[in-house]
């Protein structure tokens, strides 16, 4: 099986220097392992460090020691020592990271904003555009507010637009910050249709979902981040 993450020895301390430069621990020695068109998903505590990790598997977080190797085509890319330039090219092409909020320029169109990423790959604007109507649809948008701002939205209105976006591009590499929390049962159920779709494909999807019946659905694994 392909490796698409490969994570090993990977520590991550934070520095309150409001609090006279006290240090704590969120990561140690965390190893993990990821293959393609499998679905990883932590669990813990609240605190435990499991966002604290997809952040750094996205290198919004440099970690304190280790090494986070994703699978680029045919090469591996150690982003703890990569250059900004190839974090952002990995982020275009390879690693999507869904959050639970959505962070959108005011005024741009719900249906720009969902189709952005996909033309920011040249992708033709007409399939940009039926790609993003299907995901609008499927996720219960009303196509009356596809002209308008997310920013107006309701909290899970938001998140489907949010969700939307994050799926319109093939990633190869998903990464998924409690999706689904502010989803009603319905819509729930979408995102674990698109989650397993992409597992179909060959993504490598980590996840932190705090409903268990998501959970169920699209782990292939469940991993303790305080053991790994």
């Amino acid at each position: 099986m392909t490796i698409m993450i490969d994570v090993r020895g990977v520590e991550k301390s934070f520095t309150l220097h409001n609090q006279g430069g006290a240090s704590f621990s969120v990561l140690e020695a965390v190893q993990l392992q990821v293959v393609a068109g499998e679905c990883v998903v932590l669990h813990g505590q609240s605190g435990a460090g499991k966002s604290t990790l997809l952040k750094a598997l996205y290198a919004n977080y440099a970690v304190s020691s280790g090494s986070i190797v994703l699978r680029d085509g045919e090469q591996r890319v150690d982003i703890t020592t990569a250059l900004p330039r190839r974090i952002l090219a990995l982020r275009e092409r390879t690693v999507g990271y869904v959050s639970q909020f959505l962070r959108v320029i005011p005024r741009i169109p719900t249906l720009q904003v969902v189709m952005q990423p996909l033309l920011d790959l040249g992708v033709d604007e007409a399939v940009c555009e039926d790609k993003a109507k299907d995901l609008l649809s499927r996720l219960n948008v009303p196509e009356r507010l596809w002209s308008l701002s997310p920013s107006t939205f309701s909290g899970g209105e938001q998140q489907r637009v949010n969700i939307a976006r994050g799926f319109i591009v093939d990633y190869p590499i998903l990464l998924l910050d409690e999706p689904t929390a502010s989803l009603d049962a319905a819509n729930r159920q979408v995102v674990v249709q698109l989650i397993n779709e992409a597992k179909a494909r060959g993504a490598a999807v980590v996840g932190i979902f705090h409903d268990e019946d998501v959970r169920e659905a699209v782990a292939d694994r469940l991993v303790d981040i305080r053991a790994i």
